[in-house]
């Protein structure tokens, strides 16, 4: 691969801070060209985080990339994601970029489809110390809120929040993925160093469906960045 081009790739996108510091750490010859989001057959929520689609529409639009939604249902995942990603081939684009950190298994099941399609993965946060990537969140300036977590394991009053020191020290205290790895938590991405606009949150509501807690985002602005 010529290295001094920019090669075109997706971003296997979830809305939350993994996939959005994937994007950020990003190969200095790479082009990210488009947000890829695998969404539930009714379109209305994403797969893995169960995000609304308009705000992951939102997201896009404040990154100033656009978003593929691909409709799926568990069952025809892999097909659906292959699907995807073949047609972003057949555009030129021939990297894949994820969020992953140290789930070997889903690795190993992202190189495959990939491979079987003739795109790169690329791992930008892979094995990196938990922790030092909740700490560069903050740090580098992305706010994430937390939207998503498993009310038998956290606190319900921490949805709605944005992920801060504190409730670092807090998931750090419990017997649990301190990066909600296994989905104890998920987050969205509000704002940060690569967004040319940001969102706020003006009004929210908690509810609770079977096991998890969710903060379903009812009243918000996009504000533009000086």
């Amino acid at each position: 691969m010529d290295s001094s081009k920019n090669v075109k790739a997706f971003v296997s996108w979830s809305g939350g801070k993994d996939s959005c510091l994937a994007l950020y750490h990003a190969d200095k010859d790479v082009k990210p060209v488009c947000l890829l989001n695998m969404i539930a057959k009714d379109a209305k929520r994403s797969m893995t985080h169960g995000l609304p689609s308009e705000m992951l529409q939102l997201q896009a639009e404040c990154l100033g990339l656009p978003l593929i939604q691909q409709s799926t249902t568990w069952n025809t995942y892999a097909f659906n994601f292959k699907l995807a990603v073949s047609k972003l081939k057949e555009q030129g684009v021939e990297i894949g970029i994820f969020g992953d950190i140290d789930l070997e298994e889903h690795r190993i099941w992202i190189e495959k489809v990939c491979s079987d399609i003739g795109v790169i993965p690329k791992f930008p946060l892979w094995k990196r110390d938990r922790k030092g990537l909740l700490e560069e969140l903050i740090s580098c300036g992305f706010e994430a809120m937390i939207v998503s977590l498993d009310i038998r394991l956290l606190e319900k009053d921490y949805l709605g929040l944005v992920l801060d020191h504190s409730f670092i020290e807090y998931v750090s205290r419990l017997a649990i993925d301190i990066n909600g790895e296994n989905g104890e938590y998920h987050t969205f991405i509000l704002d940060g160093p690569i967004f040319n606009k940001k969102i706020r949150v003006l009004d929210g509501r908690i509810v609770t469906e079977n096991n998890r807690g969710l903060y379903k985002i009812m009243k918000f602005t996009v504000e533009e960045k000086s």
